[in-house]
């Protein structure tokens, strides 16, 4: 692993609940050291946002959970963390296909899509102590050589799907340990401007008009226009009035 430190210690585990899960365990054990990631072939019971399964085919993808320690992140911050692990995921994409070719974005908080199609989801778990950080579980889950999606066939994809070929999947593991460790050490710069305005430069939806469900099932339509300090989604509807929204009150209409 050509990086400093993340991805140094790794532990592969043929088939668990939850990377993120057994992370969290670790954690609360032995206290791994920074960086060390999970990672497996199946995990029975992956979580997405919202407490939403995180399905993927036996042994074909990416499933992997990271070990931070932001000890240096104050808490009206933790976004950042979304931010950045977003970012890497989008950077490892991005250098696989071809920009002019797809449409590659982040969709808020930190989904990544491709033709508007999802390929990557995100799930961070934070441990708080006071006024502090204390260690965060950073867990992705990238389609790599699934083929099919079930029900989720309109609105899934994978790198070979788009790409028409298998990839090696250690290969794109050390691409994503590298970017999450260039935009972690970006963060510990406290290179916060540098981190928005690459978060909202490929922000999904950004100043368009899009259809939205808000936590009451009521439909609405309104405008990205940015993404506050905190994490919430800022939507201005019809009559120009900005609300901002937390990742549990709103739904995506695509």
């Amino acid at each position: 692993m050509e990086t400093l430190f993340i991805g140094k210690n790794s532990l592969f585990l043929h088939e668990v609940e939850s990377t993120n899960t057994y992370a969290m365990n670790l954690l609360r054990n032995v206290n791994p050291i920074e960086g060390t990631i999970v990672y497996t072939d199946n995990q029975t019971h992956g979580k997405g946002q919202r407490g939403a399964l995180w399905t993927s085919e036996i042994g074909q993808n990416l499933t992997v959970s990271v070990i931070l320690k932001p000890r240096f992140l104050d808490l009206n911050k933790t976004f950042y963390l979304s931010k950045i692990s977003a970012l890497a995921v989008y950077d490892v994409l991005t250098d696989i296909l071809a920009n002019s070719q797809y449409d590659i974005k982040i969709k808020w908080p930190n989904d990544i899509l491709v033709n508007q199609k999802k390929i990557a989801g995100i799930l961070i778990e934070n441990n708080f102590s006071q006024t502090i950080i204390q260690n965060s579980v950073i867990g992705i889950g990238l389609n790599v050589n699934q083929n099919e999606f079930g029900d989720f066939e309109r609105a899934a994809t994978s790198i070979k799907l788009i790409k028409g070929e298998v990839y090696d999947r250690d290969f794109i593991m050390k691409k994503l340990c590298l970017n999450i460790e260039k935009w972690y050490l970006k963060l510990k710069q406290q290179k916060f401007d540098v981190i928005d305005k690459a978060y909202l430069n490929n922000l999904y939806g950004l100043q368009q008009v899009l259809d939205f469900e808000d936590a009451h099932k009521t439909l609405f339509n309104g405008k990205i226009i940015g993404v506050s300090k905190g994490g919430k989604l800022q939507i201005e509807n019809s009559d120009l009035i900005v609300k901002e929204f937390d990742i549990k009150e709103l739904k995506f209409v695509i």
